[in-house]
C-alpha cells in the first residue's frame, strides 16, 4: 500500500512555488530520474495555471493536488470544484501547421500528453478531476 500526499491551496497562480515543492518533494523521495521529474512538473504547471486562469472566472476558487508512486508509477490527480471542462475533449492540435493557420488553444495538454504515460479526465461530484501518470 501506498500513502496518498494531498495539498490543497487557493486557486491563485502565487500558489505555483508550493504546487511545484509539492511534486519535487515527492519525487525526489522516490530517486525519480531528472528527466521523469521535469516532465511531470511541466505537466502540473501547465494544469494548475489552466485551473486558476479559467475554472473560476467569476469567484474564488481552490485546487487540489493528490500525488502517490506506486510500483515505479507516479500518479498526481488535480482537482478542483470550478466550472466543468473536460481538457481531453478537445482534438490534438496539428502541429505541422503554423501558429495563424492552428489558432489558440489546445497546445498546453498536447505538451501535457507527451510527457506523461496516461492522462485521464472525469468530473465527479461537481468537481473537476485530471489524473497523470508516469512510469518513473
Amino acid at each position: 500500500m501506498t500513502e496518498e500526499s494531498v495539498l490543497r491551496i487557493p486557486a491563485k497562480l502565487e500558489g505555483m512555488d508550493l504546487i511545484l515543492s509539492f511534486v519535487s518533494f515527492l519525487l525526489d523521495s522516490h530517486g525519480c530520474s531528472p528527466q521523469a521529474r521535469t516532465q511531470l512538473r511541466m505537466a502540473v504547471e501547465e494544469l494548475y495555471v489552466n485551473v486558476t486562469l479559467y475554472a473560476y472566472p467569476d469567484q474564488d476558487g481552490w485546487a487540489e493536488i493528490r500525488g502517490s508512486v506506486k510500483d515505479g508509477v507516479a500518479t498526481f490527480v488535480l482537482i478542483d470544484g470550478g466550472t466543468p471542462f473536460d481538457p481531453l475533449a478537445k482534438d490534438d492540435p496539428d502541429i505541422m501547421l503554423s501558429g495563424e493557420e492552428r489558432g489558440i488553444g489546445g497546445l498546453g495538454i498536447f505538451m501535457v500528453k507527451t510527457m506523461v504515460d496516461e492522462v485521464e479526465y472525469e468530473y465527479r461530484d461537481g468537481r473537476n478531476q485530471l489524473t497523470l501518470r508516469k512510469r518513473l
